[in-house]
Formats: structure tokens, C-alpha cells, sequence
């Protein structure tokens, strides 16, 4: 049987996400999302995979985020 071939590592596209406005005073919805991004303090920025699942989570939140490739 023929293995199935795997991503390298090196291949996967990552995203970086920055904090750049409080959650505070927005729907309780964005500031789970923002949570869950792992963001906790403005400026702080996380590295994520680039996923559909991602984009989805920025795109809720993108009046709160900035991002870069």
C-alpha cells in the first residue's frame, strides 16, 4: 500500500494576528473569539496555521486584529 504524503512542516502557511483594539465595549461573541485566538493584551501577537478555521475566527474579529502573512 502507498503511504499518503504529509505536509512538511516548512510547507504549512502560518499567519500572524496582533491585537490591536480592546474587546471591551464589542459583543461578547468577538471577545470569546479573541480569546480563543489566544490574544490576551493589545499588541500582543500570536502565530496561528492558516486554516479556513482561522481565517473565519479573523474575519469575526477583524475590526479588532491586524494580520500579517
Amino acid at each position: 500500500m502507498a503511504k499518503a504524503k504529509q505536509a512538511k512542516p516548512a510547507d504549512k502557511k502560518t499567519v500572524t494576528i496582533t491585537l490591536t483594539k480592546s474587546p471591551i465595549g464589542f459583543n461578547k461573541n468577538q471577545a470569546t473569539v479573541v480569546q480563543s485566538i489566544g490574544l490576551r493584551k493589545i499588541n500582543h501577537q500570536v502565530t496561528l496555521a492558516d486554516t479556513p478555521e482561522t481565517r473565519g475566527m479573523i474575519f469575526k474579529v477583524r475590526h479588532l486584529v491586524t494580520v500579517s502573512e
